[in-house]
């Protein structure tokens, strides 16, 4: 890694904390460049502006979260598995994405581009009858991370925590694998 992506890192990283516990108004740019060791100047050449470099941060952070294990056709249910327990490990992203929806109200698909490849995937397997297509590819996309997000730190009805026992995140993973192999089941397997 050069020294400019060793500093970009680092403003990412920064960033990222600073984002997650204070939201895109209550952050300073003073404390990221700080805690980046990267000048306001160096900071303002790579994102214009603290809009832009937490638009950069929530895609990198996204980005780490949803490839946090292989996404494969043939293991989507590891894959589910993988995404809910790197936002157990990380729940800052959770957080980014909730201050994005609150000071922003974003609609419609935040990163066309992360998604897109993963969504063709599975709409390659429904045109092979590898799996239900009663849903559109792109619906069952955002269900299985629906999914893997249940006892995220943006749920509604439980949060999850690392501080969880062993026996809790089992029952989780468990419970998980079944609901996404279910939705997941060719046409003929989930009658």
């Amino acid at each position: 890694m050069d020294r400019t992506q060793a500093s970009r890192r680092r403003l990412l990283d920064a960033a990222a904390s600073e984002f997650a516990a204070h939201g895109i108004a209550g952050a300073r740019v003073d404390r990221i460049s700080t805690k980046a060791k990267v000048s306001k100047a160096q900071m303002y050449a790579y994102y214009s502006n603290k809009e832009a470099l937490f638009d950069a941060v929530l895609a990198d952070q996204f980005q780490e979260t949803i490839d946090a294990v292989p996404y494969t056709l043939d293991d989507l249910v590891r894959y589910a598995i993988g995404v809910f327990e790197a936002c157990v490990r990380r729940p800052h992203m959770v957080r980014l994405a909730t201050w994005a929806r609150l000071e922003r109200a974003p609609t419609g698909r935040l990163f066309r581009e992360i998604d897109e490849p993963k969504i063709q995937v599975l709409a390659r397997a429904q045109h092979d009858g590898l799996m239900s297509s009663t849903v559109p590819a792109e619906d069952l996309y955002d269900m299985l991370l629906a999914l893997a997000l249940t006892w995220s730190s943006g749920s509604l009805t439980f949060t999850s925590s690392q501080l969880d026992s062993a026996k809790e995140h089992q029952r989780r993973r468990a419970s998980l694998a079944t609901a996404v192999t279910r939705a997941l089941a060719p046409d003929s397997a989930s009658r």
